[in-house]
């Protein structure tokens, strides 16, 4: 999973929800924020398509919520990769 952007961050959160930017996400890279408990996993595919996912499992929302930002692409990984997320 690479989020080595140098755009600005296309997720946003706020009272009203999750603001999404489309045209600022490069193809296949994996974006995540965190709203009302929740991690929100966002990425474009090459055919420009988004793809949302939603983790609420409490352990990995508060191990995010207290990690660095490098750590945190690193659980988000070890996460998919338990869950057998990752597209085949």
């Amino acid at each position: 999973m690479k989020n080595k952007s140098t755009m600005p961050y296309p997720l946003s959160t706020g009272k009203d929800g999750i603001k999404i930017q489309p045209d600022k996400m490069e193809s296949e890279i994996l974006y995540h924020c965190i709203f009302q408990n929740r991690i929100m996993l966002v990425y474009k595919d090459q055919n420009e398509i988004l793809n949302c996912y939603e983790i609420d499992e409490v352990e990995i929302v508060s191990k995010v919520k207290a990690s660095s930002k490098d750590n945190i692409e690193k659980i988000l990984e070890e996460y998919i990769e338990k869950e057998n997320l990752r597209k085949k």
